[in-house]
């Protein structure tokens, strides 16, 4: 049975805090200002990395983001081995997470279905 807080969990929450900080304040790439990291999970051999992504603005696309991180990837891959103490640093893949776009998208229906279903109320009435 596996335990609560697993190496591989643990490298991950340290990968998603140092890449976070990494292009907050050394990636010089303009496209990557409004780019967060969600989250990140690792194989249980720590040689691939899925780097999940947001986008704070609409200034740039999810295709473009990604194909700016792809090319920031071997400079962020090199940042991570110099803060964080592993033998080998996994390959990152940059995946966009649109849970909060679906989120905002439900939300949204649930309002309007909840409006509508008060004007069919007070018609009724």
């Amino acid at each position: 049975m596996p335990k609560d807080f697993s190496r591989t969990r643990r490298v991950a929450e340290q990968m998603q805090r140092e890449l976070a900080l990494l292009l907050q304040r050394e990636v010089r790439d303009p496209r990557l200002a409004g780019v967060t990291i969600s989250a990140v999970d690792l194989t249980r051999d720590l040689s691939l990395a899925k780097v999940y992504f947001t986008l704070l603005t609409e200034d740039i696309t999810k295709e473009e983001a990604q194909q700016a991180l792809a090319k920031a990837s071997g400079f962020l891959r090199h940042a991570l081995g110099e803060k964080m103490l592993m033998r080998t640093l996994p390959q990152l893949r940059f995946i966009y997470d649109d849970t909060l776009v679906r989120g905002t998208e439900l939300t949204n229906l649930i309002d309007q279905a909840v409006a509508e279903d008060r004007k069919k109320h007070r018609e009724t009435d």
